[in-house]
């Protein structure tokens, strides 16, 4: 097996889902990217290979094309961008996205994501949402808390909040999922996903899993015969 690849063998993750509901579907078919420039990459590849996928970490140029989704992970936004542009990723990103796969981006990765943000430009807009960077204060004011998120379930998802953003503004079409304090925390428009705070710090998979539901979904639509 490749080093850029992390499998743990078992499909469907780790059984019932914390609210009690049934185990999510078979991922294994499914091929994860992980953009692998700086940031809390190993995090992400661990949640989803724990869901059963094929997790990717995506180092160069290219590998985007074998991904049924992308994770842009946290770290920091400015140097992220920076390399994206560089080494061609930006606009790859904006094919894969065009393409109707998913993409999540969490802390840093929502920044990316965003049209407007505030005091800089866009790095690779795509989401109809302006965000400011670090909210919540620097380091030292992190903090964790419960969140309320129905698409996960009835009980609280856990939100680790490091140098956080938060999203001020969506525009239409973009479905606020989760809130916190005076903003947006997490938000989706269409097959793009925007997270202010760091799920692959704790040991829930919901929000993985959610993620993984909506690149299955595009997998299985594009298996469908015509009609």
């Amino acid at each position: 097996m490749s080093t850029e690849q992390i499998r743990d063998g078992q499909s469907g993750g780790e059984g019932p889902l914390p609210d009690g509901s049934p185990p999510p579907r078979d991922y294994s078919s499914l091929t994860i990217g992980v953009l692998a420039l700086q940031g809390a990459v190993s995090e992400h590849l661990q949640c989803v290979a724990r869901c059963g996928a094929r997790a990717l970490a995506v180092r160069r140029s290219g590998l985007l094309q074998e991904v049924d989704g992308l994770i842009i992970p946290g770290g920091e936004s400015t140097t992220i961008g920076r390399l994206s542009s560089l080494y061609g990723y930006a606009e790859e990103i904006k094919e894969l996205a065009a393409a109707g796969k998913p993409v999540l981006g969490t802390c840093a990765g929502a920044i990316m994501l965003a049209k407007k943000v505030a005091g800089q430009e866009p790095l690779i807009p795509l989401m109809e949402m302006e965000i400011v960077r670090n909210a919540f204060g620097r380091q030292r004011e992190s903090f964790e808390t419960e969140l309320e998120i129905p698409v996960l379930g009835t009980e609280p998802f856990c939100g680790v909040f490091i140098r956080a953003p938060l999203i001020t503004a969506v525009g239409k079409g973009v479905e606020i999922l989760a809130s916190y304090g005076p903003g947006i925390v997490f938000a989706r428009e269409k097959n793009l996903l925007a997270v202010a705070f760091h799920p692959e710090l704790t040991e829930d998979l919901r929000l993985h899993r959610y993620f993984l539901e909506l690149a299955l979904e595009r997998q299985n639509a594009g298996r469908r015969p015509a009609e």
